[in-house]
C-alpha cells in the first residue's frame, strides 16, 4: 500500500497581485516542475503553523497563513499526496529559494505558461478561474 503524506502549500500573493511559483530542483522528486511552496505537516502541527514553520526554513521569509484555498489528493506512482493548499501573505522578508532552483511571480492568468507538479494543478485551476 501507497503511502500518504499530508503536505500545505503557500498560495502568496504579493501587492501586484502576483503569485509565488517556486520550480522544483533537479535532486528533488517530480523534478524540474513548479509548485507552490511548502511541505510536510509534523505530528500535532495545525496546518497554518506547518506552513509558516516550512516556508521559514524553504524561503528564509515569514509569512501569515491564512484560510484553505483547496484540498486535493493526488495519486503518483510510489506516493499519495494530500496537498493543502492555504492562502498566505509575507509579513517579513523576502523569499529566497534555498531548495528550490527558482522561484517566480507570476499574474494569475500567466500561471498556466508553467509546467506544474501534478498535485498543484487543481489548485493552479482554481486561481486562474477566479479572476
Amino acid at each position: 500500500m501507497k503511502k500518504t503524506v499530508r503536505v500545505v502549500a503557500a498560495v502568496i500573493e504579493n501587492e501586484d497581485k502576483e503569485i509565488l511559483c517556486a520550480l522544483r530542483s533537479p535532486k528533488m522528486s517530480i523534478p524540474n516542475m513548479w509548485e507552490f511552496p511548502g511541505g510536510k505537516v509534523e505530528e500535532g502541527e495545525d496546518l497554518q503553523t506547518a506552513l509558516e514553520r516550512e516556508i521559514k526554513e524553504e524561503l528564509s521569509c515569514e509569512i501569515e497563513a491564512h484560510d484553505v484555498l483547496k484540498d486535493h489528493t493526488h495519486e503518483y506512482d510510489k506516493f499519495i499526496i494530500q496537498l493543502i493548499a492555504l492562502k498566505a501573505k509575507i509579513v517579513n522578508g523576502a523569499p529566497n529559494p534555498h531548495e528550490h532552483s527558482k522561484l517566480l511571480w507570476l499574474q494569475r492568468e500567466n500561471l498556466s505558461s508553467l509546467r506544474w507538479a501534478p498535485a498543484d494543478v487543481p489548485a493552479v485551476e482554481l486561481l486562474i478561474n477566479q479572476k
